[in-house]
């Protein structure tokens, strides 16, 4: 008896170790998803704006390309593509971003990263999720706006609407035409 007792007591412990084991590779698992994982906004505005994935689809509604843009301590937003007429009517529609990002790979494309929404009327907020203020003046030579980054295809260790995502470069905005 004290032989099947023992033998109970390993096989409890080797049961409650792999519990342990399992709970601590979730752990990890789930802290190596990015930190704008899922997010309900963002899943709406890539089913909104997914036919931006090609920058022909931006210019053919009239949007057009300002330099790309880099933070001081890392990071970039890449290039915006800006509807002047959706800045101009100060309306937020999930699916009329007033600009549209993309990073400039080696070989001269453009991937699609993000859309902005911007507003001269605030707080502003859509489906929830508040706007960013930015004061006059800015670097940007606008009034003051209040503007949300939305990282819809790239994920954004800093947050899904952090204006700079660190993994993105603005190191091939020179890149050749072809």
């Amino acid at each position: 008896m004290n032989m099947m007792s023992n033998f109970r007591n390993r096989l409890l412990m080797a049961g409650a170790v792999l519990a342990i084991c399992t709970a601590f590779a979730q752990a990890h698992q789930q802290a190596a998803e990015p930190a704008s994982g899922p997010n309900p906004l963002a899943d709406k505005v890539r089913a909104a704006n997914s036919r931006f994935v090609d920058v022909k689809a931006a210019m053919a509604e009239g949007y057009a390309p300002i330099p790309c843009a880099s933070g001081i301590t890392g990071g970039a937003m890449g290039i915006h593509y800006v509807s002047g007429q959706y800045l101009k009517d100060d309306k937020i529609d999930i699916a009329r971003p007033e600009a549209v990002m993309y990073e400039p790979m080696a070989d001269g494309t453009l991937k699609l990263l993000a859309v902005e929404y911007i507003t001269s009327k605030g707080p502003a907020s859509l489906d929830g999720q508040l706007f960013n203020f930015n004061s006059a003046p800015n670097r940007y030579g606008l009034g003051a706006f209040y503007e949300l980054h939305v990282w819809a295809w790239k994920g954004n260790p800093t947050g899904t609407f952090a204006d700079m995502n660190p993994k993105v470069s603005c190191e091939h905005a020179m890149a050749p035409s072809q």
